[in-house]
């Protein structure tokens, strides 16, 4: 069960994500607007004139600041701190793509292609595959706050681990393949996706459960020793 102080801080943690996911929606918005690109999913989706280019590109490093900063003020350990982290990722993202609904009704469905990110190259996808890992992010963190599982396997030495950062490799290659096949002809700027990998991307998600469902049958296993004891 969480205690009061782990509860009282995921929710902190959700209620700060919800209201940076609105600023973040609000200046992609402005941002659009101003470059005339409010549908990303056309020839030069941010055209970066001037200061633009490296502003947004500190603005979404930033970003992975705040989300890195709020765990390590929430959690207590290693791993709890990464965990809240992974929750207020999970929470931003999810939010961020409501208020885009709300502010100018876009996207109009789950499969809408969107660019995702900037660094170190841009990432493409359509909206329903951000959001799926998203999910498993809140998930996980979620599950690491709980005192069942205050020291699980370390990050990184478990096979379950292994297999989480195998999927997180594959996903990240498919949300940069076209980028990476730009680089390789020596394209600037490249062109629109047309494919996603979705098998490729169905493997890479299922690798990246591997830790959640590690995590969660420890749980059922502890409650029921726990159930069997009182």
């Amino acid at each position: 069960m969480m205690r009061p102080q782990a509860w009282r801080n995921w929710l902190l943690v959700v209620v700060f994500a919800a209201g940076m996911a609105w600023v973040e929606a609000a200046c992609v918005y402005y941002l659009r607007a101003m470059v005339d690109r409010l549908e990303p999913y056309q020839a030069n989706p941010l055209p970066m004139h001037g200061v633009l280019g490296p502003v947004e590109l500190v603005r979404e490093a930033a970003t992975l600041v705040m989300l890195l900063a709020v765990g390590g003020i929430a959690g207590r350990t290693r791993t709890t701190r990464l965990g809240y982290a992974a929750v207020a990722f999970g929470i931003w993202d999810i939010f961020y793509y409501v208020f885009l609904k709300i502010i100018y009704d876009w996207p109009k469905s789950l499969f809408d292609w969107d660019i995702l990110f900037l660094i170190p190259l841009p990432w493409w996808g359509p909206v329903i595959a951000p959001l799926s890992i998203a999910l498993l992010m809140i998930v996980w963190g979620t599950l690491v706050t709980f005192d069942a599982v205050r020291d699980p396997v370390p990050t990184g030495t478990s096979i379950w681990w292994r297999s989480s950062a195998l999927g997180t490799a594959l996903a990240l290659y498919v949300f940069m393949a076209d980028s990476f096949h730009a680089v390789r002809q020596g394209v600037t700027v490249p062109g629109l996706p047309t494919d996603f990998n979705w098998p490729l991307f169905a493997l890479a998600v299922t690798l990246m459960a591997a830790p959640v469902a590690q995590l969660a049958w420890r749980l059922m296993l502890s409650s029921g020793r726990r159930a069997l004891t009182s």
